[in-house]
């Protein structure tokens, strides 16, 4: 039998991954006539305007689920897009930033919250961000923000404010009509066809060699393209998988915990133990209650005649267990028509821990590419809490609170149903916990010995290679992490 030779393809910059913060890296540096290599293991579309989108990754209506790549671990479902633009192609398009303490905590030069605060103002202006209005809230939408009113809530709509506090408002998004503005469209579509390469269907292997290791300056890459061995030749690697792909690619090359890779059956090449660990993701809970037939009706009309959201609306609580007296719960409110599938008959109110101090880690389970990971976020698991309980836990807790006194407040209760799940015990937050699609930090940046790579991206010991993406963060944003994505591609395409 023979075997078909890899095709050799070279790039000056090549960036594996196209999802939020890889199109920002990638964009960026084709403005400025870099030659870059963007690859991508779902399919490329093209522009916004070349008729080949699916429309449920055009419509923000709901979350798209047509281009996962099936990650699940327990009673888990991991959605993660893989299709260009990433999940910025499937999400629900809420804008926020954070707050300016998050990246003050992470004590790294060129992070703090006056430094990204400009790269925010880039991000929000890219990615077409902007503010519901109060007119255009849905039937269900407008009781809550009624209903948040007559609680004395404050009002606001300041998600993409990193000095903002608690505050219950319509959210602000990356949408323009209702076509949810991926990354993509962002930041490819207009430097398309310039010195900007995109190669689509490509699956990554393992890095070959890097600086040093082959007596050569760059980094060489095994891959294959729809079932095809292709070789990458990069002077710089850009690694924006993710923080599920990034620290699977570089178990795979033989970089990581020696443990972990003698039990998957990888040579060691360099040590690297936080490769795969700190990861995390805000624990979500929701109370919920029954449609009632009136708002039902209203839900499927207004559905039928334009544009329905699942989710506009979106408030930020202080707990009684606040690490820094800032807020650290985020609650929003979810409904459906009979258009969507989610939810239908139900609404939620969604409740969030996003200051979390628990901590999990992602592994290859072999050398095989196509094989899922191993993935445990350890939701719950902290001992920080009074007692030695969980403080996330805690703070679930107390942001059930604020979602049973939103739901009773009568401009909602007059118009749905009973309770559907009880929520009253601890054990039935820990059945219930879900995840708020925001995993960030297997490859943290940092000084110490468990992180990965220094303030700029690049890998420790590993020359030639930088990450940028969400597996870089040492702590997760208290707020939803597409534009933070974002914002770290847009800043290390600053040091490449």
């Amino acid at each position: 039998m023979t075997h078909k030779p890899a095709e050799v393809v070279t790039a000056d910059i090549v960036v594996i991954g196209a999802g939020s913060a890889g199109c920002a890296v990638a964009g960026r540096l084709a403005e400025q006539g870099r030659d870059v290599l963007l690859l991508e293991a779902g399919p490329d579309y093209g522009p916004v305007d070349s008729g080949r989108w699916p429309a449920e990754l055009l419509s923000a209506r709901m979350l798209a689920t047509s281009h996962d790549w099936g990650y699940r671990s327990g009673r888990w479902n991991f959605e993660r897009a893989r299709v260009m633009g990433g999940c910025s192609s499937h999400n629900g398009a809420i804008a926020a930033v954070g707050h300016r303490a998050d990246y003050d905590a992470w004590g790294l030069p060129g992070w703090t919250g006056a430094e990204v605060e400009p790269l925010f103002h880039t991000v929000i202006e890219r990615m077409r961000v902007r503010a519901y209005e109060r007119r255009e809230a849905g039937p269900f939408h407008a009781r809550c923000m009624d209903a948040a009113t007559a609680l004395g809530w404050p009002i606001a709509s300041d998600l993409c404010d990193l000095d903002a506090g608690p505050s219950f408002g319509m959210e602000t998004v990356n949408i323009v009509g209702d076509t949810r503005w991926n990354a993509a469209f962002a930041y490819l579509d207009h430097v398309r066809g310039g010195s900007l390469r995109i190669l689509d269907h490509v699956m990554v292997d393992r890095l070959l060699s890097w600086g040093g290791a082959a007596g050569d300056d760059g980094v060489r890459v095994a891959a294959h393209r729809l079932g095809d061995p292709i070789t990458i030749e990069a002077g710089t690697l850009v690694l924006a998988g993710g923080a599920y792909g990034t620290p699977l690619i570089l178990e795979r090359s033989g970089i990581g915990d020696p443990a972990v890779l003698a039990a998957a059956g990888v040579d060691v090449r360099a040590e690297l133990p936080g490769v795969g660990t700190n990861l995390h993701d805000h624990p979500m809970v929701h109370a919920d209650r029954e449609v009632g037939p009136r708002l039902q009706q209203w839900l499927d009309e207004a559905a039928a005649t334009g544009f329905l959201p699942e989710e506009q609306t979106l408030g930020k609580f202080v707990s009684s267990v606040s690490l820094d007296g800032l807020y650290d719960t985020h609650l929003f409110p979810v409904c459906a028509s009979d258009q969507t599938s989610f939810l239908y008959g139900g609404v939620h109110v969604e409740v969030a821990c996003v200051t979390p101090l628990s901590r999990g880690t992602v592994h290859i389970a072999s050398a095989d590419p196509s094989a899922h990971p191993l993935i445990d976020h350890g939701y719950l698991t902290d001992t920080a809490g009074v007692d030695g309980g969980s403080h996330d836990l805690a703070v679930l807790r107390d942001g059930l609170v604020h979602a049973e006194r939103l739901l009773d407040q009568p401009q909602l209760a007059e118009v749905l149903g009973a309770r559907i799940t009880d929520m009253s015990t601890d054990q039935a937050i820990r059945d219930t916990v879900a995840h708020y699609y925001h995993p960030v930090g297997s490859c943290p940046m940092g000084v110490g010995p468990m992180s990965v790579c220094d303030p700029d991206g690049r890998v420790h010991g590993v020359p030639g290679v930088v990450i940028a993406d969400a597996s870089l963060m040492p702590q997760i944003p208290r707020g939803n992490t597409n534009l933070p994505a974002v914002m770290i591609g847009e800043r290390i395409a600053r040091t490449l």
